[in-house]
């Protein structure tokens, strides 16, 4: 197990991880850090535990929105693939239908050409 340690709002934490996670949670650690501190200077010492808590609800808020925004880029590319589906099977019918017409037409061709030698 790896061991970091953070400084968020001035005070230090150990923070247990696994083995290869440390660079990124260091980069995680101090990104919090900075919305802690950030939110510090916006409301002032609001006391440390609810600093951290509305903090935390900011960086989940930051989640969800982001969460959100990628459901709505999966529905597209989901639309768009559908779309696309859509379009190749109507070529299909469409040169289906045309291979139709055009045995119809050699059929209604070979049926003239019997009717006249008849």
């Amino acid at each position: 197990m790896g061991q970091v340690a953070l400084r968020i709002n001035g005070r230090n934490y150990e923070i247990t991880c696994d083995d290869g996670q440390e660079e990124h949670l260091k980069e995680v650690g101090a990104y919090f850090d900075s919305r802690v501190r950030e939110l510090a200077g916006a409301v002032g010492q609001v006391g440390e535990g609810r600093l951290l808590v509305i903090a935390g609800l900011l960086v989940a808020d930051e989640l969800f929105d982001a969460k959100q925004r990628l459901a709505g880029r999966a529905e597209e590319q989901a639309r768009e693939q559908a779309g696309r589906a859509t379009e190749q099977q109507a070529r299909d019918e469409e040169k289906l239908a045309t291979r139709s017409l055009d045995e119809a037409a050699v059929r209604i061709e070979t049926l003239a050409r019997k009717l006249a030698e008849a």
